[in-house]
């Protein structure tokens, strides 16, 4: 625990990186300070709560994560599942309850990261993220029409709520809608020209100017603004403490969330190894997040998390070192100091424009599309994720998509099971042959068996076992070689099986059992049932436990008064 605690290597100021590193950090600060007050506005709190999270988690995410350029910063997913778990807070009480809500989220992923739990995200298959991912990309666009369009609507659900706002159409801010388009087009067409990673900020600028001139000329004066919903403190941020009343109700969001946050951490320190080439060790990266939410949660920012975009600007802008994300965040603190005039005039349609852009680069048809061709499986698990993060609460949706995997998982592994036939050629290759549905009398059946065997896949290996009752003074070879484990179910499986193969003067005999499979047959006794003379050990030359199972199967019959036909 000390050691994952302990401040991982780099953070020594190299001279050459320097100005490669103050030039990514101030492209980052520069394009992402809009985003972050943008993910703000989707957790339903003050614009400047991501900007806190961008000045204090960042640069503290930055100190402790194993992956050298991992962006610790603000992203939809986690912004918009921070907005669903605070959704039935009192507007007077947000603040304490974000505080809460960000603070036990940092404790998880510390919790984790300690516990050494890295390696579990890959058990979180690609079609639940993609259907996760899609779908929060979905509540993104959906969660930005009240400050495109200027209507607020009453209903709890997101879908219910668009359908509510066209039937409203007449209650729309025309202006609003116009200024909102205007964003989304321009960040479109800024995207394709050299100025493609300051879109965003552009975007901004442009339609801020477009408001104000129109404020100035048109007398429009009731556009929304950032310093109508909320005031940007000139300051840096007040220490505030958790609120314990909420443990109850906002611990499972808190672990669910940061999950999600993991699951994307783990995304980025795959996809950018650090600099000598090793990827970084995902535990260490849980740690880091960890550290940096506890700490900025204290002072009432938003989660924050493994942000994908945000490492792809820094390291398109050429960030060298840690120092890159540590500068970012020590120029939003500068950007809140002295430019805070100019961020409470945007417009809150300019943000819910952008949040519209981000939603929708958010989707990748690609993935999609790729899942979808994959097979029945991965589609549903994609399908059904994506829909239950549209109509259920987000802590849920994630939870039921990974539930779903591993059922989905078990069901894939255990309809994979086949069982096929050998037949042996004399001075040539073995035949590999469809199962046979019954036995032949005086004769050797040679089986193995594809797929993994565990309690799910029990009764189609028991459906594809040649019929026990048309044995007669007949040998069945079942080759486990590669088998570590078969669980009570299938053991109890062969135990029945060697019964009714008794009841024709017939046996079973297993080859190619490894040490730790014959010990669990030996405990649960299998072993002992079968006789040991018919169970054969592994060796190193495949095929030899199989030939010395052929041969005891041939003195065995004819041993019962009858040779192989």
């Amino acid at each position: 625990m000390k050691q994952l605690l302990t401040l991982p290597g780099g953070l020594k100021l190299n001279r050459t990186n320097i100005v490669p590193d103050l030039v990514a950090g101030a492209t980052f600060a520069v394009v992402n300070v809009p985003q972050g007050m943008a993910n703000a506005v989707l957790a339903s709190v003050n614009p400047v709560a991501g900007l806190y999270a961008l000045m204090i988690a960042m640069p503290i995410g930055a100190m402790y994560t194993s992956s050298v350029y991992m962006n610790v910063s603000t992203t939809g997913a986690l912004s918009v599942a921070a907005g669903e778990a605070l959704s039935d807070v009192p507007d007077q009480s947000k603040i304490s309850a974000l505080v809460t809500l960000v603070v036990l989220i940092g404790l998880a992923q510390l919790a984790m990261g300690v516990l050494k739990l890295g390696s579990l995200v890959r058990y979180i298959s690609n079609s639940v993220m993609t259907g996760f991912i899609t779908g929060i990309a979905a509540l993104i666009i959906l969660g930005a029409i009240p400050d495109i369009t200027g209507y607020e609507s009453p209903l709890p659900n997101h879908l219910l709520r668009i359908a509510d706002t066209i039937l409203n159409w007449r209650s729309l801010d025309y202006a609003a809608v116009v200024f909102g388009i205007a964003t989304i087009a321009i960040i479109f067409y800024a995207q394709t020209t050299r100025v493609a990673k300051f879109a965003l900020i552009v975007a901004l600028v442009a339609v801020t100017a477009m408001v104000q001139l129109s404020m100035a000329v048109l007398s429009i004066g009731d556009t929304e603004l950032v310093k109508d919903v909320a005031a940007i403190p000139r300051s840096l941020p007040d220490f505030v403490l958790p609120d314990l009343g909420y443990l109850p109700s906002l611990t499972l969001p808190a672990i669910a969330i940061a999950v999600i946050g993991l699951v994307q951490g783990a995304g980025v320190g795959q996809s950018y190894p650090n600099p000598d080439g090793r990827f970084p060790d995902a535990s260490q990266d849980f740690v880091g997040q960890g550290v940096a939410n506890t700490a900025a949660g204290f002072f009432g920012a938003i989660p924050s998390g493994g942000s994908m975009s945000g490492t792809a600007v820094n390291v398109q802008a050429g960030a060298k070192s840690r120092w890159a994300n540590i500068f970012a965040g020590l120029i939003v603190i500068a950007i809140v100091f002295f430019f805070v005039g100019l961020v409470e005039l945007v417009p809150m349609a300019a943000l819910g424009g952008l949040l519209v852009v981000v939603g929708i680069q958010n989707v990748s048809p690609k993935n999609i599309l790729i899942i979808w061709n994959t097979g029945t499986l991965p589609r549903i698990a994609m399908s059904v994720t994506f829909l239950a993060t549209l109509m259920v609460p987000l802590q849920y949706a994630i939870l039921l998509g990974i539930a779903l995997s591993f059922v989905l998982q078990v069901m894939q592994a255990s309809n994979r099971v086949e069982v096929r036939e050998l037949e042996l050629v004399a001075n040539g290759f073995p035949i590999d042959k469809p199962r046979p549905y019954h036995l032949v009398a005086d004769r050797v059946s040679i089986l193995r068996v594809r797929g993994a065997l565990f309690f799910a896949s029990a009764k189609a290996l028991e459906a594809q076992l040649p019929d026990a009752s048309t044995g007669d003074r007949s040998v069945v070879i079942l080759i486990l070689r590669d088998v570590d484990d078969l669980g009570s179910t299938v053991i109890r499986l062969l135990q029945r099986y060697a019964q009714e193969l008794e009841q024709t003067q017939s046996a079973l005999m297993l080859a190619g059992v490894n040490d730790q499979l014959m010990r669990q047959l030996g405990r649960t006794g299998l072993l002992e049932q079968l006789s040991a003379d018919n169970v054969f050990a592994e060796q190193d030359k495949i095929g030899a436990a199989l030939n010395e199972a052929i041969e005891q199967a041939n003195a065995w019959i004819e041993g019962k008064g009858q040779s192989v036909g």
